[in-house]
């Protein structure tokens, strides 16, 4: 019913299917189900391509030992596959510092067969802007995100100055290349920079997007989704 509403007025909606940190492999393996059956169920409902899953790969088998990076990847594969053929997509959320290089092996030997896969990077890791840089490609999906896990200094900024003078790099890499920004923050300060960096590079409305969580700031996205 909440997509139906939300898409109704104009905006697009991800869908996390809740549930990190998975340890046993049928729960890994129920999850591939539950986005398999919401996909089939927003199909039916002809919603399939207003509506893009979020998945967390720790959800899916990526923390399952030494074999956690397969299992992850060939059920990542099945979701996207029936994402695909729904009409929509997926992007890979971000975890700790410590998945990120597995979270992006991932997605380079996803987007071998589904280049439409995006991923979420965190511009609170030091890392950020040179994985910026790689994934500003053509057909390259990027959702920008602040970071919400308390990392150590050594890896992450803490100072939340560094952490927007981070995001504001970031984002200006994403906006001057070829890919497909998503710029999610609550923060009117960074949708004003995304806005002014958008414009500079001469992106068209359609060429990039905001994203928000359900119920936060509803007024402010309202006004995006209008303009």
């Amino acid at each position: 019913d909440v997509v139906r509403r939300l898409t109704g007025a104009g905006f697009a909606v991800t869908i996390d299917h809740l549930g990190e940190h998975t340890t046993d492999a049928a729960a890994a393996a129920a999850t591939v189900k539950a986005y398999q059956t919401l996909l089939g169920e927003l199909r039916a409902l002809g919603l399939g391509d207003r509506v893009e899953l979020s998945v967390k790969l720790s959800a899916v088998g990526q923390a399952l030992g030494r074999d956690g990076d397969r299992i992850a990847l060939d059920h990542a594969r099945e979701i996207c596959a029936a994402a695909r053929e729904a009409g929509s997509m997926v992007t890979l959320d971000m975890e700790d510092h410590t998945t990120t290089d597995s979270t992006l092996a991932i997605l380079r030997e996803l987007r071998a067969d589904f280049p439409e896969t995006g991923v979420a990077l965190q511009a609170y890791l030091r890392r950020t802007e040179a994985d910026c840089r790689d994934l500003a490609v053509p057909g390259s999906r990027v959702r920008l995100c602040k970071g919400a896990y308390d990392e150590p200094a050594s890896v992450a900024y803490r100072d939340r100055g560094e952490v927007d003078r981070s995001y504001v790099r970031c984002l200006r890499i994403l906006m001057a290349g070829p890919g497909y920004p998503m710029v999610a923050t609550h923060d009117p300060r960074m949708i004003r920079i995304a806005a002014h960096l958008a414009e500079e590079a001469g992106r068209a409305a359609d060429s990039y997007e905001y994203q928000m969580r359900y119920g936060v700031r509803a007024d402010a996205q309202a006004g995006l989704a209008a303009r």
